[in-house]
């Protein structure tokens, strides 16, 4: 639908025709239930995750998903209710929960925090994850937690190894192979040696494709390659103490579609130490101290991976070094009291080199250069989690947290220091959970608040304020409520948030002719409200037969400027069926998205900025699968049956690129066909 002036299309547009039509579907899946045999919701294809604990999931990433296994923390996440991913290229996209992007979701690998090298997001943390070489995923909601760093604003995602598994005596281990239209290759293997007083485990991986095509034929400059390896070794100091340390390596390159980049390389080494005691005295349950140490090393130019026929020959070297540590207790109050404390402290370091308006021999000699730092950040952290048993039924959890952060800035030209800034944050949460007595469901109920100040990103947008001036820290204060059902029939949730935003870090691009840059974009603060939430199910309503769904919403306001906030994903859903007969399964699924004029174009944060409204698209997947052995499956999918070609809302804008199709927004991929085989053993 167009709209006379699309700039300020910040009013509701109901539509009611069609979200009626995606809300009738989805919601007549959630809710027509009925009591049945026996069964587990088990996925085979994970399709729509469950809620397993309010605002908790917690997922096996070795499980083949549809669409297409995920090559990268991100698109893993796009498959859970809630997630959405800004798509660059084939891999490498942004993860965005319940509209909010960057550094307002936190990604912690094994309890170390991560963050990219690029200062306009070509490598989010998520960029360097391959999922399958992990044993857990777990997503946390909202501000309803504060052990896991400062500023979770949306939440939180940990990528997690079992060392309780790893350290189960004998040789054990996993592999997978995964192949799939444009040449997409997928290989990932790890094995464990385990005895009595320790263990060793190490995991590869391998990921390749071509350049994809949309479903209308045109391909898509996406081709990547990455590869990646982990070390892990415990030492059982005694039936209660381990000291564990791992070491993780990756390298990767990879085409972009929405920027006159590339990524050549991809870089990344981690080192850290873990010690873990249990049962101490009857106090102190556990005591547990961590150190880690993450480097990034990357480098993009607009010459190795594309077409160039111009002399400006461009390439950038940012660098971040990352240390920090952790330290905390369990203390047994008392039979009905668990109380959590701790601290933590992490410290950045980025510096950059660049070379522009160049002969290609002066852009390869980019190192050469001296790199030049332009940002440095330390934050101190202090927390405490209370759980206590009201009844046997009812419990009341809480916490807070306060961060001592500070941030230089510096001129990434000339070294030269811009302007510091220094904050005390303050977090806390309180949620009151119950089972209830006649029906087997659990209610919640939780008010949250969390503070972080201006990432790197945001801090290279600061153009427009003064050299001694800062962005004002963002403040969210949300509630969340909801409930979770489970049978032996029936599993399913509904968690709803209303979300108050102060000093909102929005960012504006100047010139939409051009990429958002440290020169194009301009940041400042804003107060914003948001609420929503999400809904999901299986339902063994027949012998052999589940039905799965999902649903999932956001309304956002920027208050300051009584506009629609911009990047928020339009209201979605998701209906699955499921087959299962002996060692088969046969699986669909159907995912409907809603039209979206709620926009403020040229506004929305240093991932991305809306492009204009757009309209709905269904997708339809097939899958199978079939298990040989308890130990072996074979999986194989077809994702956008139809072929449709379409594109995420939240999207970055296609760039004008040699040999290849621009479009307003980087489009999905057409019609995949895929296969996995994995094997345990």
């Amino acid at each position: 639908m167009n709209h006379p002036n699309p700039t300020l299309e910040a009013q509701d547009m109901p539509h009611e025709v069609s979200r009626r039509t995606v809300l009738a579907a989805a919601i007549a899946a959630l809710f027509s239930v009925s009591v049945q045999a026996q069964t587990s919701f088990d996925e085979i294809i994970v399709t729509a995750p469950l809620t397993d604990a309010p605002l908790t999931l917690v997922l096996d990433p070795k499980k083949p998903q549809q669409p297409i296994p995920a090559n990268d923390g991100a698109s893993f996440l796009k498959n859970i209710p809630g997630f959405s991913v800004i798509r660059k290229g084939g891999t490498d996209g942004d993860p965005v929960l319940r509209g909010l992007a960057g550094s307002r979701l936190n990604i912690l690998v094994d309890g170390s925090e991560m963050l990219g090298g690029c200062g306009m997001r070509m490598d989010p943390p998520t960029a360097y994850i391959f999922p399958e070489m992990f044993d857990s995923v777990t997503v946390i909601k909202g501000p309803q937690t504060l052990r896991h760093g400062n500023g979770n604003l949306a939440g939180v995602v940990l990528f997690d190894r079992d060392k309780e598994k790893a350290g189960q005596p004998g040789v054990h281990g996993s592999a997978s192979l995964t192949a799939g239209s444009w040449e997409r290759k997928d290989a990932v293997a790890g094995v464990t040696a385990a005895g009595a007083k320790g263990f060793i485990q190490a995991n590869a991986s391998h990921a390749e494709s071509e350049d994809y095509e949309d479903g209308g034929g045109n391909k898509v400059h996406s081709s990547y390659e990455r590869q990646s390896l982990n070390l892990n070794a415990g030492w059982k100091i005694d039936q209660d103490t381990l000291l564990s340390i791992d070491a993780t390596g990756s390298r990767a390159e990879a085409d972009y579609a929405d920027r006159t980049m590339d990524g050549v390389k991809f870089d990344r080494e981690g080192y850290g130490a873990k010690f873990e005691k249990k049962n101490i005295s009857p106090l102190v349950a556990k005591v547990e101290a961590q150190v880690y140490h993450n480097y990034i090393d990357h480098v993009m130019d607009n010459y190795s991976r594309r077409t160039k026929s111009v002399v400006n020959f461009m390439v950038n070297n940012p660098d971040r070094e990352t240390d920090g540590g952790r330290l905390s207790t369990a203390l047994n109050l008392s039979s009905t009291t668990q109380l959590d404390i701790g601290l933590d402290v992490k410290a950045n370091t980025h510096s950059l080199r660049t070379v522009a308006n160049a002969s290609q021999a002066v852009a390869d000699a980019y190192d050469t250069r001296p790199r030049i730092k332009d940002l440095e950040d330390e934050t101190l952290g202090l927390w405490s989690e209370l759980t206590h048993n009201l009844t046997d039924k009812a419990r009341l959890k809480g916490g807070l947290r306060v961060d001592d952060w500070s941030a230089d800035r510096y001129n990434s030209t000339t070294g030269a220091f811009v302007a510091g800034a220094d904050e005390t944050l303050p977090s806390g949460f309180m949620r009151y959970e119950r089972d209830l007595d006649s029906q087997p469901a659990q209610v919640f109920i939780g008010l949250g608040h969390a503070e972080r100040g201006m990432d790197h990103w945001e801090a290279t947008t600061y153009n427009g304020l003064t050299a001694t001036s800062q962005l004002d820290p963002e403040k969210n204060t949300q509630l969340d409520a909801g409930v979770i059902w489970s049978t032996d029939s029936l599993s399913a949730s509904v968690s709803l948030f209303y979300s108050q935003i102060d000093d909102y870090i929005l960012t504006q691009i100047v010139n939409r002719n051009l990429a958002c840059s440290a020169t194009n974009c301009l940041s400042s603060n804003v107060d914003a409200t948001r609420y929503g939430g999400e809904a999901d199910m299986a339902w063994r309503f027949a012998d052999h037969w589940t039905l799965r769904g999902a649903l999932s919403y956001v309304h956002a306001d920027n208050d300051s400027m009584n506009v629609a906030l911009a990047q928020t994903p339009p209201l979605e859903g998701r209906v699955g069926l499921d087959y299962s007969t002996g060692p088969w399964t046969f699986g669909g699924l159907v995912r409907m998205v809603d039209e979206q004029d709620r926009v403020h174009v040229g506004y929305g944060n240093v991932v991305g900025q809306d492009l204009g409204p757009t309209g709905g698209f269904t997708t339809l997947a097939l899958n199978a699968s079939y298990k040989p052995t308890e130990k072996t499956l074979i999986s194989l999918g077809v994702d956008n049956v139809l072929d449709e070609q379409y594109a995420e809302h939240i999207s970055r804008n296609g760039a004008a690129i040699t040999d290849y199709t621009a479009d307003t927004r980087v489009n999905e991929p057409g019609r995949t066909i895929w296969a996995k085989a994995s094997i345990e053993f």
